[in-house]
């Protein structure tokens, strides 16, 4: 149980983001802890994708503060975020099927050795990653095209490792995968949770969901609707909170 005097890693006060006339987040308060998995569901148009977005320096807030680690942060750049110890797997996975899984996992943050690619470094490192996700992807050059799609998104997370982030934002990631490949992603989101850090799993399916997070917080209409501790949240209650059947105060 985390100590209620530990300041949290990251925690967003009344954020709202608007786009013109429209209010995609409106005065949300969040908070993620280390070694914790918070889940973030709500229906389409939810506003989930644009705090997903904000914390990753795609959007800056209209307004509100996001902290890290105490400290508010200005995130204006996913360059920003990264150094700051931010990193997120989007929906559409920015992996290239003409590649292996390590050249895929250090795509743009190439170890070199002089003017040379370390090619041995990175085999190393990447099983290293795999490893730490208890991947089942058995050779590190494997071309991606010959990976099923879990094996992808596992690709995709330990990806992020590279950066050694405090805090991984995935975005859908079981979307579309068959039972087993769902079992196998939500392994690796527990062993992020398991290196420490900070997770936030967005996620339209509930079972998923209570599978594996600690807590679920709910957005409706840009705005949160209930938070939840996973292990006793019953699907009624949640599913009440994101149509809007209930308003759970905090």
């Amino acid at each position: 149980m985390r100590d209620p005097d530990e300041t949290p890693l990251l925690a967003l006060e009344s954020v709202t983001k608007r786009f013109g006339a429209i209010e995609a987040v409106v005065d949300l308060d969040l908070v993620v802890n280390r070694h914790e998995v918070v889940a973030l569901v709500g229906d389409n148009a939810a506003g989930k994708s644009t705090v997903a977005r904000m914390i990753a320096g795609v959007y800056s807030p209209t307004s509100g503060v996001i902290r890290l680690d105490g400290r508010a942060v200005d995130i204006p750049s996913t360059g920003v975020a990264h150094q700051l110890g931010i990193a997120t797997v989007f929906q559409e996975l920015a992996l290239c099927e003409n590649l292996d899984v390590t050249s895929n996992i250090f795509l743009g943050r190439e170890i070199r050795s002089g003017r040379l690619l370390d090619e041995e470094a990175m085999e190393q490192q990447a099983r290293e990653f795999l490893d730490r996700l208890n991947s089942r992807i058995p050779d590190v050059r494997t071309p991606l095209f010959q990976l099923s799609a879990g094996q992808r998104q596992c690709v995709a997370i330990a990806r992020t490792l590279v950066a050694d982030p405090r805090l991984v934002i995935l975005d859908e990631p079981t979307a579309s995968l068959s039972v087993t490949q769902t079992a196998e992603v939500l392994t690796h989101i527990l062993s992020l949770r398991d290196l420490g850090l900070g997770v936030i799993f967005i996620s339209h399916n509930l079972t998923d969901v209570r599978a594996i997070a600690d807590r679920i917080e709910v957005l409706r209409h840009g705005r949160s609707n209930g938070s939840f501790d996973a292990r006793e949240a019953s699907y009624e209650d949640v599913i009440a909170a994101m149509t809007g059947a209930t308003r759970i105060r905090r």
